[in-house]
């Protein structure tokens, strides 16, 4: 009968190991923040919507004054490409102000700071399938509360190139922005000043606030969208990562598009969508 080596046997005495961060119901950022910070937060905000306001608005009126755009301001503001332009350029304000703000407090690095942890292949993927189920259930699921027949979300589908330009930005640039915002700046403040559990409720209501204009009077979406952001939160809290709830979002919204895709007919017959 061979012998056991020694250096294999484990110690009868050695205290058990640390638990993984997965094994953990809840898991805890390492930053530090305060009712300040937040302050400065909302504060540099607004100041990205104003500076947001002047810099679109002058850019409208340098096209305009070329004949590039020949339209009045008050239809640019209903026009799908302004309101593309006005988020993208808000985002990048925001981004900076984000970016300082995080970096003024923590020196370990912007994505670190805000818990930015890719997860391992399997999980990713596991993440990736989630978000896929997550928006299949959303467009599926039987309509429970009032819904009017055309909201502002749909209005922005009113061609196939808008709806091409609404795609992309729905995929490449509203689930980082958004996470950034939601999961990561403003999660880990409520969270350091108040608690995980609060930060998981308190960033989910807030990220469906944040599309009720977007779905005004069509309330089962609205009801939709706090679910999933209850499940971006979640997500968010259990997994300690920034990148978890990222990946889902971004399975999410390239599930949603894709379904509309196929459905319009490759965005051909995009005004079906739109209900009088």
């Amino acid at each position: 009968m061979p012998l056991e080596n020694p250096e294999e046997k484990p110690l009868e005495n050695s205290s058990p190991s640390p638990r993984a961060p997965s094994d953990r119901i809840l898991l805890r950022s390492e930053m530090a923040w305060g009712p300040a910070d937040f302050a400065i937060f909302v504060g540099s905000a607004v100041l990205a919507f104003l500076l947001t306001d002047v810099v679109v608005l002058f850019g409208f009126l340098g096209l305009k004054a070329a004949n590039v755009w020949r339209v009045s301001l008050s239809d640019v503001q209903q026009n799908p490409f302004f309101l593309l332009t006005f988020q993208v350029v808000f985002h990048l304000f925001l981004l900076g102000f984000i970016y300082l703000l995080v970096l003024s407090k923590h020196e370990s690095g912007f994505w670190q700071s805000l818990a930015w942890r890719m997860p391992a292949q399997a999980r990713r993927v596991q993440l990736f399938l989630a978000g896929l189920a997550l928006a299949a259930v959303v467009r599926f699921t039987p309509t429970l509360l009032p819904e009017r027949g055309s909201f502002p979300l749909e209005r922005m589908f009113s061609t196939p190139a808008s709806a091409y330009a609404v795609a992309v930005f729905a995929i490449l640039i509203a689930p980082l922005m958004e996470e950034l915002i939601f999961r990561g700046i403003l999660f880990a403040m409520f969270e350091s000043m108040i608690g995980i559990r609060f930060a998981v409720v308190a960033t989910a209501l807030l990220f469906a606030g944040l599309h009720i204009p977007e779905y005004w009077g069509a309330w089962h979406h609205v009801m939709m969208i706090t679910v999933v952001g209850l499940v971006f939160s979640m997500a968010r809290g259990l997994t300690g990562s920034l990148a978890a709830s990222y990946i889902l979002h971004l399975a999410y919204n390239f599930a949603l598009i894709a379904i509309l895709f196929f459905e319009t007919d490759q965005f051909r017959n995009i005004q079906a969508l739109i209900q009088p």
